[in-house]
């Protein structure tokens, strides 16, 4: 599913806490996560979570923001609170946790048309990304990617959740992530949704991000999830295309032109072909490009 916005870096806030949520009005991220779930303790802060995501919106804090909430789990007893409340306009979706497989997709879908149905909401309006945090849902990336494909823009990967559910180890080169990181980017890709790579839990090693970053990259990530405002300018730069990669997207596309106008089925450059893939590649660059612009 296509969207018309960036999700280079995409931003946990703990939404009850009023200090945070100021600074958050004012970061360059890209997608605020805005987070009911985990870093909000005991549970009856969740309403003063709530409570706050609803009066920044209304008074403009947010405006022009891609804003996905992250609620509690099916089993929580919190999520037909989170969701029935946070329903309004403003908020672009919501991030769904614990996705263990397709149906906890497709549950969640449904459990939102039936509230914008109820609320005279356009059905579909409010979009998701599938916190992938356990093995299971490693193991059943395909079948979460391709559950909702009307709804669903992206899969972000939770590497803390899952080492647990694992049962495994941090280790410095990240040996004990990176078969996962590969199969959440390729299910997603297979499926047309966005991969958001794991966070950076050693937020003030920025050399270890970047190393990440590269790695990230090379995977097919297009974002990543972001701890601290300080990590934002290095994912910017590495999810964004670089001047080479511009001036390489347009040569592509100028020679494919060419070659159209020639009648010929591909155009060779420095003894390579350049066919469609190359073409759509190209065509991807100048997309997120332009949007890097606005």
């Amino acid at each position: 599913m296509t969207v018309d916005y960036l999700m280079r870096s995409l931003m946990f806030v703990p939404a009850h806490n009023e200090r945070l949520m100021e600074s958050a009005a004012r970061i360059d991220a890209d997608v605020l996560l805005l987070d009911i779930e985990d870093s909000v303790q005991p549970v009856i802060n969740k309403q003063i979570a709530r409570d706050n995501i609803i009066r920044y919106i209304n008074e403009g804090r947010f405006k022009g923001r891609p804003i996905f909430p992250r609620v509690n789990d099916r089993e929580s007893g919190q999520l037909l609170k989170d969701v029935y409340q946070l329903t309004i306009e403003g908020v672009t979706g919501f991030m769904y946790p614990k996705s263990k497989k397709g149906e906890d997709i497709y549950f969640f879908d449904k459990l939102l048309e039936t509230i914008e149905f109820e609320k005279g909401i356009p059905v579909g309006t409010f979009k998701i990304i599938a916190l992938i945090e356990t093995a299971s849902a490693v193991m059943n990336i395909q079948e979460i990617c391709a559950a909702c494909p009307n709804r669903l823009v992206a899969v972000a990967f939770g590497c803390e959740d899952f080492i647990t559910d694992l049962g495994g180890k941090h280790d410095a080169k990240g040996q004990s992530i990176f078969t996962p990181r590969a199969m959440i980017a390729m299910g997603a890709r297979a499926n047309g949704i966005i991969p958001i790579d794991t966070v950076h839990i050693k937020v003030h090693d920025l050399e270890d991000l970047e190393r990440n970053l590269i790695l990230a990259k090379k995977l097919g990530y297009e974002g990543m999830l972001v701890l601290n405002p300080k990590e934002i300018p290095l994912v910017h730069q590495y999810f964004s295309p670089s001047e080479d990669e511009i001036a390489w997207a347009k040569d592509m596309l100028k020679l494919s032109e060419e070659a159209v106008k020639l009648g010929k089925g591909v155009a060779v450059k420095d003894n390579k072909f350049i066919g469609p893939p190359m073409v759509k590649m190209a065509n991807n660059i100048l997309k997120r490009a332009s949007l890097s612009q606005k």
